[in-house]
């Protein structure tokens, strides 16, 4: 984990005496020399680094070695017989290279080995019979090559197996009876596989997560019963057939339930309402029918909803409008009545489609639920002069319309052609737009951005007033993303009544340009008094000013999550859209990427491209324009991160993290106190409840959206901190729903996707992941 550069020099390959070669994360390449020489090496670890070229044969005849760790560079070839020979060897870490070729088929017959990682890369052939041989094997994470054959039997009586991992590659046949029922096993991911036959209803009690889809499995899906842990269940395109078990409704721990793409026929089962964890549910192409169940409007984390290409009959159950959807599909089906109001919505266009008897209206794409006109001509009946009478009528309409337009628009131009302003107020003023614009001067200019630029303007009433004005676009052809980004302010801030949300109190506009005018904030940003930007000090803002920064930006956050209707996204909460009013109370700033949620988890408009700062955004960003709230929680992490650290947000530490939370969450992960990584400056007496804050940063920048607290947990949270003075006092099991504080007061949870102690057990940490970002308990590449 340093800098070091280039090959390593011919003699360190050969010093007879090492026991151990501990290199990884460095920039090192090259070749491994041929002539390496390690009679008494028991670990190496060259992992993370540009390494390229076979593995030499002679590692085959290190007999003392232990573990092989290569992952994460450019090796080709294949690995050396020998290896499989080793008499001590346990782990093999070598995924994400470019290695070919068979396995030894000695590997696991001579010693002990319990971890096997070799995904992402080019090997072919069968899994080796005697692998678990020596009855300690705890992980095959092998995906993403071009294995085939079957499974060997060898494994239905591996007791110690916790986790296979072998999904895209070309296994084929039944997989071993006993494989199911195995004790440990936690995980399955054999997706993409040829494998056929049946799956038994009684599977193992350890199992977290089954991932068969894209296989050839057939018969009845299993109850699911014998697995109440049951977390993930992808079943998708197989060839399953008759109903749904209705075992698997009682499964209390379930997210993700996908069984589309196959032959099941019968009704949805009752009493879906156990599902209380579940937040994606595809049953898609299959021949499903009778009523969607009143229950599954009735789930409480239900996001993602796909039941088209069904023969589903009946209405929409009204429940289903209080759910936060982020994608719903009932097309394709045979629904009939009235959608409900909240989903006649333009996010659902295309959800309801191919539903005969279903109506709506324009927005969904059906018929309007409004009687016709039976399909006579409404016209009979009404006589002529009537007719002739409403048509002058409207033309006289027309043209009164048009000569006031001409009056109008002359009237904003004024009589010399200069444009005019109008304002549009939200509060009570005391002063006018012209004001406001004559004091867009460069002396007064305070700031700019990728929007505009700021600007504090004296109002002239009393001597040091002043408001903030935010000017965009100042060009003759307005810009589309801005003007949406102009509208969404306006739209957000104009309703918005809270006392830790900055306050607008007008807007005034012209053909090419737009002002907001919001009340000023004597202190400017968070961002400049903890991190010395623009004239502020790092060192002035104490920890318990801080603390009430913290509190008071997150009951603005609270607010706009929980109480707003319909919900409000901000989309770019940082450091420098915190802004502090004279007694240093903060406000929350700059919604011009905040999208109002039309239906809750949805935005009225799709997002496009990325929004936010980098450092504060959540990683879900990278593969999802899908707007929801945890985003906001995310970039809320960062911010109280650089709170107790005083380090900006895209401060990894320079040892390879790319930003704060990434350096927040290596620094625990390699046994560092907490009080280390806080703030010199402010370090005091309230240590506890810095650390504690740092951990509660710690959770809500975990990777997965699901296991972050709401704002509202992090509002009650922080404001029992404050109260307390401290963090002995608080709950253990302080929190609601899927996040629970309790993991945070003793040591932080060490297994976040993105990190892994080097030693850890794979099931923590692992070899290369993939599949779906709902469980931590899938392995992960470093």
């Amino acid at each position: 984990m340093n800098g070091l550069t280039g090959p390593i020099p011919g003699p360190v390959w050969r010093m007879g005496s090492l026991k151990h070669l501990i290199l990884y994360k460095n920039r090192l390449s090259g070749a491994i020399d041929g002539s390496v020489n390690f009679p008494n090496l028991t670990e190496i670890d060259l992992s993370l680094n540009d390494f390229s070229g076979p593995i030499p044969p002679a590692f085959g005849g290190f007999r003392n070695l232990q573990s092989i760790a290569m992952y994460n560079n450019h090796l080709s070839g294949p690995i050396p017989d020998g290896i499989g020979r080793l008499p001590l060897l346990l782990n093999v870490r070598l995924f994400n290279n470019n290695m070919s070729g068979t396995f030894p088929s000695d590997l696991g017959r001579y010693s002990k080995l319990w971890n096997l990682e070799l995904s992402n890369n080019g090997f072919s052939g069968e899994i080796p019979a005697n692998l678990c041989y020596g009855g300690n094997l705890s992980a095959i994470v092998l995906f993403n090559n071009r294995m085939s054959g079957p499974l060997p039997a060898s494994l239905a009586s591996c007791e110690t197996l916790v986790s296979i991992q072998i999904y895209d590659n070309g296994f084929s046949g039944p997989v071993p009876v006993g494989v199911w029922s195995l004790p440990a096993l936690a995980t399955i991911m054999i997706s993409g596989n040829s494998f056929s036959g049946g799956i038994p209803d009684s599977m193992t009690a350890a199992l977290t997560r089954l991932q068969i889809d894209g296989n050839a499995f057939s018969g009845p899906l299993p109850s699911m019963t014998s697995s109440p842990e049951l977390r993930v269940l992808v079943a998708s395109g197989n060839e399953f057939s008759g109903a749904i078990p209705p075992g698997i409704a009682s499964l209390a721990q379930l997210q993700k339930l996908a069984l589309d793409g196959n032959r099941l026929s019968g009704p949805i089962p009752n009493g879906l309402s156990g599902l209380t964890s579940l937040t994606f549910l595809n049953l898609s192409h299959n021949e499903i029918s009778g009523r969607i169940p009143d229950s599954i409007g009735s789930l409480p984390v239900l996001t993602d909803l796909d039941l088209s290409q069904n023969a589903l009959s009946g209405q929409i159950p009204p429940l289903m409008a209080n759910l936060k959807f982020n994608f719903l599909n009932l097309s394709s089906n045979s629904l009939s009545g009235t959608v409900p109001p909240t989903l006649q919505n333009p996010a659902y266009e295309q959800s309801f489609l191919s539903n005969p008897g279903l109506c709506g209206g324009p927005i969904t794409g059906l018929p309007n639920c409004r009687a016709g006109s039976g399909g006579g001509d409404s016209s009979k009946g009404v006589s002529s002069p009537l007719v002739i009478a409403l048509l002058a009528l409207a033309g006289a309409i027309a043209v009164g319309a048009v000569g006031f337009t001409i009056w109008e628009f002359r009237r904003r131009r004024g009589p010399d052609g200069r444009k005019s302003w109008k304002l549009t107020s939200f509060h009570s003023l005391a002063f006018t737009e012209s004001s406001i614009v004559w004091g867009l001067t460069e002396e007064n200019l305070v700031g700019c951005g990728g929007a505009g630029k700021v600007y504090r303007v004296p109002t002239g009433n009393r001597a040091g007033e002043a408001v903030a004005v935010k000017k965009l676009f100042g060009r003759h052809k307005l810009d589309a993303r801005l003007e949406r980004e102009f509208e969404s302010e306006i739209a957000i801030l104009g309703r918005i009544r809270h006392a830790n949300i900055v306050k607008l109190l007008c807007c005034v506009s012209s053909e090419d340009a737009k002002l907001l005018v919001y009340e000023y904030m004597e202190n400017g940003s968070l961002d400049r008094w903890i991190h010395g930007d623009n004239g502020g000090d790092g060192e002035r803002l104490d920890w318990p000013t801080r603390m009430e920064v913290a509190v008071g930006a997150a009951q603005g956050l609270a607010y706009m999550h929980h109480d707003c209707v319909p919900t409000v996204v901000h989309r770019d909460i940082k450091s420098s859209n915190i802004l502090l009013d004279a007694d240093f109370k903060a406000r929350v700033a700059d919604f011009g990427l905040a999208r109002m949620l039309a239906g809750p988890g949805e935005p009225r408009a799709v997002t496009s491209a990325f929004a936010g700062s980098f450092g504060y955004m959540a990683p879900e960003c990278a593969y999802s324009n899908k707007v929801n709230e945890k985003m906001d929680v995310y970039s809320f992490g960062v911010v109280l991160l650089e709170l107790v650290t005083g380090r900006e947000a895209n401060d990894g530490g320079g040892d390879g993290k790319g930003c704060l939370s990434e350096w927040a969450w290596g620094h625990v992960r390699e046994g560092h106190p907490i009080e280390k990584a806080i703030n010199g400056a402010i370090r005091a007496a309230r240590v506890e409840e810095m650390c504690m804050v740092f951990k509660l940063g710690l959770a809500c920048t975990r990777t997965l959206p699901s296991e972050r607290p709401s704002m509202k947990e992090v509002e009650q949270i922080l404001l029992r901190l404050r109260q307390g003075g401290g963090g002995g006092w608080l709950p253990k099991t302080f929190g609601a729903g899927k996040f629970v504080f309790s993991e945070y007061v003793g040591a932080p949870l060490l297994h976040d996707r993105r990190w892994g102690s080097r030693r850890k057990k794979v099931g923590s940490e692992g070899g290369g992941g993939g599949g779906d970002d709902d469980d931590e308990s899938i392995a992960c590449n470093v």
